[in-house]
């Protein structure tokens, strides 16, 4: 068994969850992942599966499943290769650029994880044949969702900004309150949706898929009863990502200082992949050095923000989660990945 830190902390007898999991692993491995509804998403090196909680026969008859009783059925496992495209060309492999592309491929893949997970949640129709939810639908949704994403967290904090630009002195000020007006507006954000309780079941998924990964990278048998016992806060979360992108997206735009509005907003977008690529780099360095020091530092405030979009899972949850990752583990074994396996590998956890 690999070496962990522990703070051993009582949990209540009794109860199949863990309000003060104590352990972390102490090393990084290429294992990323993503709650979804009533189910989990694992990617390894070569395969990502994902494992879903379909309902009962009782749950479906009484039409759709209610988002914060979930579904308490059997395990549902769907799983895929996996072939990144930067294995295919040296100029994607490059420092920033692989960031990119490995986040767009974890974004394709995440969407499509999403995808299974709801329709699979669906009651039949009238005919009793199964629903699933349109290619269309599904698309319209998937481009809404990343235009919104990015007018919340890019553009308005920009266009905020601008509305007061002949006031505000030289272009470090207006850096700054743009800055501040964007991360306030993603911490809002994350607190908002934290409150939803549809979601909050999804929040525990994502407990799950954590404490999963880290006992993996433990080198714990994959069990519900040690997966439970570690913490529900990963270093390589998305939570945390994002967090990072914030961060590091000061650095990008500071020197193009003010500009005039079309220029602004055009600078804004055009600069999302370079901002991205710059946030790989960071947290897969704050994985790979998550027991020093320094790193531990750094990483402390995206940290804490996961308190808002995890919760403790219970033991069906987490044994969701752990189907999830032996789908992956029946076909590869990440922890024997070479470097050259392991160009792409998905940056969260």
């Amino acid at each position: 068994m690999s070496e962990m830190s522990a703070q051993t902390k009582p949990s209540p007898g009794g109860s199949d969850r863990a309000p003060m999991p104590d352990l972390e692993a102490p090393r990084d491995l290429p294992v990323g992942g993503q709650a979804v509804l009533e189910g989990v998403m694992m990617r390894g090196v070569s395969t990502w599966a994902v494992a879903i909680r379909t309902p009962t026969a009782e749950e479906l008859a009484g039409g759709e499943i209610d988002p914060t009783k979930g579904s308490h059925g059997e395990i549902q496992i769907t799983s895929e290769p996996l072939v990144s495209v930067v294995k295919r060309h040296k100029v994607l492999r490059l420092p920033v650029i692989r960031g990119v592309v490995a986040l767009g491929e974890s974004l394709k893949i995440g969407f499509k994880a999403l995808g299974i997970s709801a329709n699979a949640q669906l009651p039949a129709d009238e005919q009793g044949e199964k629903q699933e939810i349109g290619g269309g639908t599904w698309a319209g949704t998937v481009v809404f969702a990343m235009v919104f994403a990015i007018g919340l967290f890019f553009l308005l904090p920009a266009g905020l900004t601008n509305i007061f630009k002949d006031d505000i002195p030289n272009s470090f000020v207006f850096l700054v309150i743009e800055k501040l007006i964007r991360i306030t507006i993603f911490l809002a954000y994350i607190w908002l949706i934290s409150r939803m309780r549809d979601l909050q079941r999804v929040f525990e998924y994502h407990g799950a898929e954590h404490k999963t990964i880290s006992c993996y990278e433990a080198g714990l048998d994959l069990t519900p009863e040690n997966a439970q016992r570690f913490s529900r806060l990963h270093p390589r979360c998305g939570t945390s990502f994002l967090l990072i992108v914030m961060i590091v997206a000061i650095f990008v735009f500071a020197p193009l200082g003010k500009l005039d509005l079309q220029w602004l907003l055009l600078s804004r977008v055009v600069g999302i992949p370079l901002v991205a690529g710059l946030a790989f780099e960071v947290i897969k360095l704050f994985g790979r050095n998550r027991t020093k020091t320094w790193a531990r530092v750094l990483m402390w405030p995206g940290l804490q923000l996961q308190r808002l979009t995890t919760r403790e899972p219970d033991l069906s949850q987490l044994a969701v989660a752990i189907a999830a990752l032996e789908a992956v583990l029946a076909v590869e074994n990440p922890a024997e990945a070479s470097d050259e396996d392991k160009i792409g590998m998905e940056v969260v956890a």
